[in-house]
């Protein structure tokens, strides 16, 4: 599908930042909501809580007595508004001219195929590929058959395979962010934002294996740095 070509040299990655907050409420897509009241928002609030305790290996544990495909639901939902916001306070700085390809450094191409609208993987724009993207993961997470709302409605068997090739493609979203945006990001100074929406995310597919460490690569040198600050 649509597979990264490699092309280069190893990229350095900026060292990790702590200090600053966001301010911007800005998405590129409009908000993915739970519904109120459903057992899904209780597990949101949940995972938001734990979340403030600021041990983020304890936060993404599946907690006890609760369904595992529910919990990388909630959390796949919660990763995609989290990247939407993120992405959508840089997408002036990402542009047709900035951005041609989509990359995370000189050594990592993405191009995109979903094996529906685009099947044969196509070379194009980053903000392009992005908007395919999120509009592709939107399609899946707006699927009640894939991502069912209602109690007592199961998960389909393909769920994990799903969640797994949203989250893969979500990564690259912020691969293309810290290779070749952390500038702006700096400016805007929103960097504590990402640094700490990135640790909480490659610590949830690190605890469930929804990864292969082979898509990791582009970031892999500010993984480490994220998992030797935790122990």
């Amino acid at each position: 599908m649509d597979e990264p070509n490699e092309v280069v040299s190893h990229p350095s990655l900026t060292p990790l930042s702590v200090c600053s907050s966001s301010r911007s409420s800005k998405t590129f897509k409009p908000k993915k909501n739970i519904p109120e009241g459903s057992h899904q928002y209780e597990l949101l609030k949940h995972a938001e809580a734990t979340l403030g305790s600021g041990n983020l290996r304890q936060a993404v544990m599946l907690p006890e007595g609760e369904d595992l495909n529910e919990w990388i639901a909630v959390n796949t939902v919660d990763f995609f508004n989290q990247i939407n916001m993120l992405y959508g306070t840089i997408t002036e700085f990402c542009t047709e001219t900035s951005c041609s390809v989509m990359s995370a450094g000189p050594r990592y191409e993405y191009h995109w195929a979903d094996g529906t609208n685009i099947k044969k993987p196509i070379k194009c724009s980053a903000p392009k590929y992005i908007d395919y993207l999120m509009t592709w993961v939107q399609d899946q997470l707006d699927d009640e058959t894939l991502f069912p709302s209602k109690i007592g409605v199961p998960f389909p068997k393909n769920f994990m395979s799903v969640a797994k090739t949203i989250l893969k493609r979500l990564f690259r979203v912020y691969a293309h962010i810290y290779h070749q945006h952390f500038d702006s990001v700096m400016q805007l100074q929103e960097e504590a934002h990402l640094n700490t929406s990135f640790k909480h995310f490659i610590f949830f597919v690190q605890e469930f294996n929804l990864i292969d460490r082979r898509e990791l690569a582009p970031l892999q040198d500010l993984i480490e740095k994220l998992g030797s600050k935790d122990r």
